[in-house]
């Protein structure tokens, strides 16, 4: 197989990818493992030690929980991986810690002291409550890794993936009307022809439309050529996604191969 880098976004947070000669099972398979099987940190335990806002702990709770936070898997086990089998441990947890006196005003997860300098908000804007004058807010919340396949919290990006579309035009009587239809600027007229803006192309799906505005005449099929496109919620870059997602693929593969092996004994 071939990847092919089709568009980076700055830092990272997007990319669009095609894996060549691949085929649906892989494409899907690899889709799954991106949303399901990579961990990331999220806050899953919180103690509240005083809260008088108007949320209630569980609120406030469910809240802390979605914030993305920037995880190290190098540093980091999954608990039930980690040699304190679970229990708790600094090598699969991390203490977070929120004081917010008794001021009005809206507290932000930038508030959060994080024991690990390592892991903390992703977006330290984003809100977690707003008090009002004499309110207040203090708990210590448990971090740890865990797997999208358990809450959609520890999922560290959305990924989708389609085949690669070949355009292939006829006599089209009316490309003025066809380039003012198809969205995303995936047609032009070039010498008084109709042509492809081919870096555009892998970004739509001309199934359909293409062939209704041009009477037929533009058709469309699907290469075994699959674009995918990676956007991360900021836990990891999605270079650390792939890179992750196929380690994964890799371990996978080998503990099925050494059952199928086992099951011939």
């Amino acid at each position: 197989m071939e990847v092919r880098l089709l568009e980076s976004k700055k830092d990272e947070d997007k990319v669009s990818f095609m894996i060549k000669d691949a085929n649906a099972s892989y494409a899907n398979a690899l889709r799954r493992i991106i949303m399901e099987d990579v961990p990331t940190m999220a806050i899953e335990d919180v103690e509240i030690r005083s809260n008088s806002s108007i949320l209630y702990d569980e609120m406030i709770a469910h809240r802390l929980g979605l914030i993305p936070l920037t995880t190290d898997l190098k540093s980091y086990n999954v608990p039930e991986e980690c040699k304190c089998e679970g229990k708790g441990c600094a090598r699969c947890q991390v203490k977070l810690t929120l004081n917010a006196g008794k001021g009005a005003g809206v507290v932000y997860a930038s508030e959060l002291k994080s024991k690990d300098s390592a892991i903390k908000p992703v977006y330290p804007k984003t809100p977690i409550v707003k008090l009002l004058k004499g309110q207040e807010l203090e708990l210590e919340a448990t971090a740890m890794l865990g797997r999208g396949r358990i809450h959609a919290k520890w999922q560290p990006g959305l990924v989708y993936y389609k085949k690669k579309p070949v355009v292939e035009i006829g006599n089209v009587k009316n490309p003025e009307e066809v380039v003012d239809k198809a969205h995303g600027n995936v047609f032009e007229i070039k010498n008084g022809k109709l042509e492809v803006v081919k870096e555009n192309l892998f970004k739509f799906d001309l199934a359909g439309v293409a062939e209704e505005i041009s009477d037929g005449q533009i058709r469309v099929r699907y290469e075994d050529d699959y674009i995918f496109t990676l956007e991360s919620w900021g836990q990891l870059s999605c270079r650390e996604i792939l890179t992750a997602a196929l380690d994964i693929f890799d371990q996978q593969l080998d503990e099925m191969a050494e059952k199928v092996k086992e099951s011939k004994q």
